[in-house]
């Protein structure tokens, strides 16, 4: 059974701010969760073979499709810095320069 500490605890290690009624209610909501992955397991899975995907999947990825983009000159039409067709940034590291 999950208890009210329980709840404040896993809220303060998730970093939540939860009042005082959304622990309430948490802790109900949680332990009802519980309850029913305990009527789970009481039930006889022995005659089912382990699963990795319950349904079959086909030919999940579509087709790439080329579609016209936006152009390079306006890509860079409103870049801070250019050199000529690329965009100039800052150096991060100076190795390589």
């Amino acid at each position: 059974m999950i208890t009210r500490e329980d709840v404040v605890h896993v809220a303060a290690l998730a970093r939540l701010g939860l009042t005082e009624a959304e622990i309430d209610r948490m802790q109900g909501q949680l332990n009802r969760i519980l309850e029913a992955v305990g009527e789970l397991q009481s039930v006889d899975t022995s005659s089912v073979g382990p699963t990795a995907q319950v349904i079959e999947l086909e030919n999940v990825m579509r087709d790439d499709v080329v579609r016209p983009g936006i152009g390079r000159e306006a890509a860079l039409a409103n870049a801070p810095v250019r050199e000529g067709s690329l965009l100039r940034v800052p150096v991060i590291l100076e190795e390589g320069r």
